[in-house]
């Protein structure tokens, strides 16, 4: 019987990053379908680890990437159509439990015209994971909420 690793996600406008949290996994294999089909299996201390999960709209497989590091594995999935999507999953409702928000990745409209996040300098080519540091805005997630609704700066009198 398999397990499901925990999965994080985040989108901009043209892209879908997913991060597969499973630090020293073996025989990782993936498979992207144009149709928005992503299926990831590894194996970790002899457990088979799974996703299978139809994303909310069609992908680019051609122009998307993978990087697998010691901790994690990262996929950048090119979308075919440049728009944001309301959701990741195909199926509405409620998300399943390995799945979470990447706060730390995560793009929004305002974002997107400041430059959003860059992952250039991350070597895809190589299968590991080598970012280098910079200085960026703030990763606090109610401090992002907050911008989305306005409330940056309470004036009081």
């Amino acid at each position: 019987m398999s397990r499901h690793p925990t999965v994080k996600w985040a989108q901009s406008s043209d892209k879908i990053y997913l991060t597969v949290e499973l630090p020293d996994a073996k025989d990782i294999n993936v498979k992207l379908e144009p149709e928005g089909k992503f299926i990831f299996s590894a194996s970790k201390g002899g457990t088979l680890y799974e996703v299978d999960i139809e994303l909310y709209d069609k992908i680019n497989i051609e122009e998307s990437k993978a990087s697998i590091g010691p901790r994690n594995i990262v996929y950048v999935i090119k979308k075919t159509e440049k728009k944001s999507w309301s959701r990741l999953l195909k199926q509405e409702g409620k998300s399943p439990v390995f799945l979470k928000v990447d706060w730390d990745k995560w793009v929004d409209e305002e974002d997107e015209e400041r430059g959003g996040i860059d992952l250039d300098d991350m070597d895809f080519s190589k299968g590991s994971k080598q970012k280098k540091r910079t200085k960026s805005r703030s990763k606090n997630p109610l401090q992002w909420m907050l911008r989305r609704l306005r409330l940056d700066c309470v004036c009081m009198r």
